[in-house]
């Protein structure tokens, strides 16, 4: 709990905390910000819009799923930020309005229009020439039609299931016979492409694919009169609830509680605007949903679907293309040789920085390096998220067949990627690796691969340490650091670590690391109190962390503290951002600011400045519960004085007045600043750092 030491009653809370949902959504509108912005290309706006309508279907999943629960069963208990769930759930409704508002303008009195003029054209059926209907009807009887199921409601047949976050029509038809009205659901198909092409000319032409089914709909009910179609799509709770405590097969236990989230009670319905009153009614009805749980919002629902677009192959519409750079100190490396490159992590430690340098040549040839090669007799790895095709994956298969000694720590409950993580847990199974799912209760969150390898008759170990997932397709998207390095204290240390997630072993202790649950919340609180405590006799003192969120009020309190000691607090927090900011008597010396662009900022860096004598650490870790007290979460010491003049330079350049990035204001929201005071625009932080490795490669 906050103390009451900052001048600011802890009775009004919201003064000092802001709240994590909310938080959240502020900064999912500075995605859509992103989307907004008309100096962004414009397929990459696109791509932005498609991000934020993805996440905002996560945050309801997940966060307005789990509120819902909380004011289902009475709960009237206000949160650590001051809100009982019935304030929030007002709260949040108005913010979601405003946000999918802004959502649609930008889509249809913007993009839409500037995507015409570069001859993408979104258009609706009665903008089709007739050459075009007779394509997109050919395509609907070849294509569509087939895998369509028309789903009658009478009282024999009840109301369908809808799934999660599908698409649908909803059909009103008429017997002529009988001259009753009917009503039957058309599901609109997520495995054929969002928007249709109607043209093979080089200027595209789309159209949405319910516009195809819906202009072509009277084929699926030969005989009735259809009198109208409506879109509409429902988000269902995915929250799972999985006991771990009481479960014997944890892998079959997760694939039953997959199962079962399909099923999640619905939490928002999607409608287009105009939809008959009577047939909300019923949907209302059936799917138990309120007035307040409803959106309304102008066609096409569903904007995730912009990802096609945005994919469409016209490079002056896009960020500029770069080339990734091979790692400095593994760029004489002989391609072909495991000898060569173990024996360039012997002579130094090796830092990486993805995109900017390649994953494939660095972290991925780690791990084939390690399975084709003889001399190495032992692969441990920890998979928390990896890619449907993982090379790293089929290296650790291709090691175990081989007979090496393979150990695969997998997180089954990596949230959304749960289903694809017990696939990978069997598939390695077969193959005779060790699969282990880490500790009961905890998520196994850390970035960790160790190698063991028998040289000139000793044994000497390779580690990967890193801030992001073993996955080759996000690293190219995602900017993260890494090491890798043959330091036995490091060796000695992730080897204890990986014998504590498959063994018995919670009394461990490391040298290089803070692991959590048990040393990284204490570690990381004493260097915040080091700090507080040099200054106060002199000698240098400052605190800079980036991170993607922070709302752990045990490390808020010692920031306040912290900030009311003179210690300068810098702040690079992607997403949710609990504290505030330059706050009178409580945060005025607390700066907080967020990058977002061509890149998702997903490295973690600590710096204390330690009287001096810099202290660096990375890892995987965010300040939040769920990492500190419910993760195996871990963060390693840089050691070598160029690789923390490398990170403290890169924390420099994401603080720095010439760089474009949102502020946080005293009040918790957020100002977007591009141009200096001056007026000059500021430095696009990804597009900078994409020209300094140009340079120096």
């Amino acid at each position: 709990m906050l103390s009451h030491e900052h001048g600011i009653s802890v009775s009004d809370p919201r003064e000092i905390l802001v709240d994590r949902e909310l938080s959240w959504l502020a900064f999912n509108q500075r995605v859509l910000e992103l989307a907004e912005d008309k100096s962004t290309p414009l397929l990459e706006r696109c791509r932005f819009l498609a991000i934020f309508s993805s996440n905002l279907d996560d945050f309801y999943m997940i966060r307005v799923a789990s509120l819902k629960r909380k004011l289902e069963i009475g709960i009237t208990k206000t949160n650590t930020a001051g809100f009982t769930p019935s304030e929030l759930m007002k709260e949040l409704s108005a913010k979601t309005q405003e946000l999918i508002d802004r959502k649609t303008k930008c889509f249809h009195d913007d993009i839409h229009l500037r995507l015409s003029k570069e001859g993408v054209n979104i258009v609706r059926w009665d903008e089709l020439t007739e050459e075009e209907r007779e394509l997109a009807t050919e395509i609907f009887n070849n294509q569509i039609f087939p895998v369509l199921t028309p789903l009658a409601i009478d009282p024999s047949h009840p109301f369908p299931y809808i799934s999660g976050l599908s698409l649908n029509l909803a059909v009103v038809v008429k017997n002529p016979d009988t001259e009753n009205e009917l009503f039957a659901r058309v599901k609109v198909p997520s495995n054929l492409p969002r928007f249709v092409v109607t043209t093979k000319e080089d200027d595209r032409r789309y159209i949405p694919l319910e516009q195809v089914i819906t202009a072509n709909v009277s084929e699926l009910f030969p005989g009735m009169e259809v009198l109208n179609v409506y879109t509409f799509r429902v988000t269902r709770n995915a929250d799972l609830e999985l006991e771990e405590e009481e479960s014997e097969d944890l892998l079959a236990s997760m694939e039953q509680e997959l199962l079962r989230r399909k099923f999640g009670p619905p939490v928002r319905l999607e409608i287009g605007v105009g939809m008959d009153l009577e047939l909300l009614e019923t949907l209302k009805d059936e799917l138990s949903v309120k007035d307040e749980d409803i959106s309304r919002y102008p066609e096409p629902l569903d904007l995730t679907g912009l990802n096609q677009i945005a994919d469409i192959d016209r490079p002056e519409l896009k960020f500029p293309a770069f080339r990734n750079q091979v790692a400095w100190d593994l760029r004489d490396v002989e391609p072909d040789s495991t000898d060569a490159f173990f024996e360039a992590l012997k002579r130094r430690e090796v830092i990486l920085h993805h995109p900017y340098e390649s994953f494939n040549s660095s972290v991925v040839r780690f791990v084939e390096s390690a399975a084709s090669d003889p001399k190495v007799l032992a692969i441990k790895q920890t998979l928390y998220r990896t890619s449907g095709d993982s090379p790293i994956v089929e290296a650790l298969i291709e090691a175990a067949e081989a007979g090496k000694q393979v150990l695969a720590v997998i997180e089954i409950r990596a949230r959304f990627d749960e289903l694809a993580n017990v696939r990978w847990a069997r598939k390695l199974e077969d193959a005779g690796v060790h699969v282990v799912y880490g500790l009961v209760g905890f998520k196994t969150h850390s970035k960790l691969s160790l190698v063991v390898r028998q040289e000139s008759g000793a044994i000497r170990r390779y580690v990967h340490m890193g801030t992001g997932n073993y996955n080759p397709k996000t690293a190219r998207m995602y900017e993260d650091f890494g090491i890798l390095s043959s330091d036995p204290i490091l060796g000695d240390d992730v080897n204890k670590l990986f014998n504590q997630l498959s063994g018995f072993a919670p009394q461990t202790s490391f040298e290089r690391l803070l692991v959590a649950p048990r040393t990284l919340r204490s570690g990381l609180l004493e260097r915040i109190q080091r700090e507080i405590d040099n200054k106060k006799v002199g000698k240098p003192a400052l605190i800079r962390m980036k991170l993607n969120s922070i709302m752990d009020e045990e490390f808020i309190d010692l920031l306040y503290k912290a900030s009311a000691a003179g210690v300068e607090v810098e702040l690079v927090v992607r997403g949710i951002c609990a504290i505030r900011a330059g706050v009178p008597g409580l945060s005025e010396n607390i700066r907080v600011i967020s990058i977002l662009g061509r890149f998702l900022e997903h490295s973690r860096i600590f710096h204390f400045a330690n009287a001096g004598d810099n202290e660096l650490w990375i890892g995987s870790a965010d300040l939040m519960h769920r990492n500190l007290d419910r993760r195996v979460e871990s963060m390693v010491k840089i050691n070598q004085t160029d690789h923390k003049r490398m990170l403290m330079r890169a924390l420099d350049s994401y603080l720095a007045p010439t760089t474009s990035s949102w502020h946080m204001n005293a009040s918790g929201s957020w100002d977007r600043i591009t141009t200096s005071s001056t007026g000059e625009q500021l430095v696009d932080l990804h597009q900078q750092v994409i020209n300094w490795y140009g340079a120096r490669g």
